[in-house]
């Protein structure tokens, strides 16, 4: 077991996703509108078996003992970057600024972004939504405030391509019950596991050209090539709240 799975994590660079921009041309009425586009991040927490001595640190606010993991896809549900091992107490606005500060860590070219829920705060590279807001259930509603209109629009569809990260977040734990039951084994062996099977998920995804577990939740097909031939690129180093890309939104 232990060989198998240090193949796959040494896999990392071939099976975790390389997410594209959303370009000009973009005709896909989900993704046209946010040019820049990357794909969506989240944190979730995972079941984790720790001492009794790290449970206060790892006890979440729902009172499980748990991981707070790090979660980012692009548009077509695979996994670009999973930062585990965090404390389940841990904010998420702390586990992100961890994720971008790393040597290898979350990097988001400059003038892309990936968008995130109302747990965070917008900053240079992540959006979210406005909060207070309610969603359109229609594309316009004719007679109310132009500006509360387009503000109401804009988390509609922010709320259409944040979706993404909530479906993969359910097609993972529908295909294994490893990440809905405590490990027996160290934590290091517990993030090795967790890291393989979002790598796993990757290549399933990959392979399958139909993936029953997404039909049984949505029958929904996405699709993006990367094609990248411009050499380095600069990317975000810190997350900080920034009032330029608050209004950006």
């Amino acid at each position: 077991m232990h060989q198998v799975l240090g193949v796959v994590l040494n896999l990392h660079e071939v099976l975790l996703a390389m997410p594209a921009p959303v370009l000009d041309d973009c005709k896909d009425h989900r993704w046209k509108w946010f040019k820049g586009y990357l794909g969506a991040l989240d944190g979730t927490h995972i079941n984790f078996l720790v001492s009794n001595t790290y449970k206060p640190q790892f006890r979440s606010k729902k009172e499980q003992i748990s991981t707070n993991t790090l979660v980012v896809c692009d548009r077509n549900m695979q996994f670009v970057y999973v930062l585990l091992g965090w404390e389940g107490s841990a904010g998420d606005s702390r586990v992100l600024r961890d994720a971008v500060t790393r040597v290898n860590g979350l990097k988001v070219p400059k003038g892309c972004y990936y968008w995130r829920d109302n747990g965070y705060t917008n900053s240079e590279g992540f959006l979210k939504p406005y909060r207070g807001v309610r969603y359109h259930l229609m594309e316009w509603a004719p007679g109310t405030d132009a500006l509360q209109n387009a503000i109401e629009l804009f988390n509609m569809r922010h709320s259409k391509a944040m979706n993404v990260i909530e479906r993969v977040f359910v097609v993972l734990k529908m295909r294994s019950r490893i990440l809905q039951r405590v490990f027996s084994y160290p934590i290091k062996m517990q993030i090795r596991l967790i890291m393989a099977w979002f790598m796993l998920h990757n290549f399933i995804r990959r392979e399958m050209e139909i993936d029953p577990i997404e039909v049984e939740i949505d029958d929904d097909s996405l699709g993006v090539i990367l094609q990248d031939d411009n050499g380095p690129a600069e990317f975000v180093e810190f997350v900080e709240p920034s009032n330029k890309w608050h209004k950006k939104a």
